[in-house]
């Protein structure tokens, strides 16, 4: 009897020193170096990549955000404001109905198949838009000229940039809207384009935020 409480009592002696060291290891020593090295290697991503203007934090680069114009009286949906670049649409999973206190855009996807009766007519007044807004007096939008992501969400609904062609089909559109040359801006939207990653992953883009970002300044300067 005695025998076996003593090998009892080794047994869990050895169990709780096991937790300790693993604790320590797995719970202390190891988040430590991980976030170490991310503060050291990558501090502007593990802080979460965020964008300032003005000596202000913005945005973040990875999360996309609307640029509308408040609400006017009796309007649910908020017109988008033209005198900015605008980035995907964000149908995602709708209106946040939970924490009404707060204007939250929800991340998801409608999950509707591409011959859905709503989706598709979704993407036809979608694209009537696009070629209605961005249409100036002097530059006419062909409805071939809109490029997929004009028209439709991403995955997650949040995403942050959009293609060079979107982006370029803007351009008569923020200029005209802001006083601006065309070549000037078109010269911005040049300058925020980014290839694919490692010269092969993924597809060129322009993000928004940071692209508005620089619209800001530019009209702070004139």
């Amino acid at each position: 009897m005695t025998n076996s409480l003593t090998n009892t009592a080794r047994l869990l002696g050895a169990g709780l020193r096991a937790l300790l060291v693993l604790t320590l290891v797995t719970g202390v020593l190891y988040p430590l170096v991980i976030t170490g090295i991310a503060q050291g290697l990558f501090n502007h991503k593990a802080n979460g990549s965020d964008i300032t203007a003005d000596g202000k934090v913005v945005g973040s680069s990875l999360i996309g955000q609307p640029y509308n114009l408040r609400p006017g009286k009796g309007e649910e949906t908020p017109a988008p404001d033209l005198t900015w670049f605008q980035g995907r649409p964000q149908n995602g999973l709708g209106t946040n109905s939970v924490n009404t206190q707060y204007k939250l855009i929800l991340s998801g996807a409608t999950n509707r198949s591409g011959d859905n009766e709503e989706l598709v007519q979704w993407v036809k007044d979608a694209k009537a838009a696009v070629v209605k807004v961005n249409s100036t007096a002097g530059h006419t939008i062909d409805p071939s000229e809109v490029p997929a992501d004009a028209v439709t969400s991403s995955g997650s609904g949040l995403d942050p940039d959009i293609s060079p062609q979107y982006a370029h089909l803007q351009v008569h559109r923020i200029a005209e809207r802001n006083g601006l040359p065309v070549a000037e801006v078109q010269s911005l939207v040049d300058e925020h384009t980014e290839g694919r990653t490692l010269g092969f992953m993924g597809e060129p883009r322009v993000n928004v935020l940071e692209l508005n970002t620089a619209l800001k300044a530019l009209l702070a300067k004139r």
